[in-house]
C-alpha cells in the first residue's frame, strides 16, 4: 500500500549499527527523521550522514530522533562510518539500519525501478511520536539533502501542532505566521493571538511568531 502524509509509518525489526532496532518501541513518544542513501562508501552519502551528526544537537532540541537506512548490511556500514568520521571530522552518533534483504526499503518504497531496481533513492520521512508520516521528500541520486530545509520543515509542523497557524513561503522560526482561515470567532482569535493580527485579506491574516 502506498505511503502518504498522515500514513502511520510501517514498524519493522531490523539490525543496525547500534543493535537491534524495533522502530516503533525505538522512536517511543519522540519524533524521528528515517533517511535512506543508495549505498555505502559513496561520496555524497558521506557528506550527508557527516552533517547529520554534526546537526544532532538540533535534531535533539526538536525532539527527533535521526536513523539512516541502505541496501548494504551493517559490517559495510561499520567500515564506512570510519571513513566518514575521518573525512567529515565528526563522530557518528546516530545508528545506520542494515537492509540487505531489502525489507525496509520495500516498506518505505525506497527503491524505484525506473532508476535503479537494487539501489535505494535518496528518501526522507519525517514521523511524529505517534508514528504518523509527517513529512516525505525524495532526492535524485546525484542531489545532496539540505538538512536546514527540513530542520525548518519540522519547525513548521511542531509549531501547527501546537497553535492553529500555517506557515508561509520561505518561513523560518521566529518569523510572522498565517492564522488558518478555519478560525473565524473574534474572541477565540483575541484568545489565541494575543500578540493581534493584521488581516491582508479575510483569508490571509497575518500573525506574529506564537511560540516562545
Amino acid at each position: 500500500m502506498a505511503l502518504h502524509i498522515g500514513s502511520v509509518a510501517p514498524d519493522f525489526t531490523q539490525e543496525s549499527t547500534e543493535g537491534t532496532i524495533n522502530f516503533h518501541q525505538w522512536i517511543g513518544d519522540k519524533w524521528a527523521i528515517l533517511f535512506s542513501h543508495p549505498k555505502d562508501f559513496t561520496p555524497v552519502c558521506t557528506t550527508e550522514l557527516g552533517m547529520v551528526a554534526r546537526l544532532k544537537p538540533e535534531f535533539e532540541q526538536r525532539g527527533i530522533k535521526p536513523i539512516g537506512v541502505s541496501v548494504d548490511d551493517v559490517n559495510s556500514h561499520k567500515k564506512w562510518i570510519g571513513d566518514i568520521e575521518e573525512t567529515q571530522s565528526v563522530k557518528m552518533n546516530f545508528p545506520i539500519i542494515g537492509d540487505a534483504d531489502k525489507k525496509v526499503s520495500k516498506l518505505y518504497d525506497m527503491i524505484h525501478p525506473e532508476w535503479n531496481d537494487t539501489l535505494t533513492v535518496r528518501s526522507v520521512f519525517v514521523i511524529d511520536g505517534n508514528k504518523k508520516i509527517r513529512l516525505m521528500i525524495t532526492y535524485p541520486a546525484s542531489t545532496g539533502r539540505n538538512f536546514q530545509e527540513i530542520l525548518r520543515a519540522i519547525d513548521s509542523l511542531q509549531l501547527t501542532d501546537n497553535y492553529q497557524v500555517a506557515t508561509p513561503a520561505d518561513w523560518k522560526r521566529g518569523d510572522d505566521c498565517i492564522i488558518v482561515p478555519s478560525l473565524q470567532d473574534p474572541k477565540v482569535l483575541k484568545e489565541k493571538f494575543p500578540k493581534g493580527y493584521k488581516e491582508l485579506r479575510p483569508y490571509l491574516r497575518i500573525t506574529p511568531y506564537p511560540g516562545k
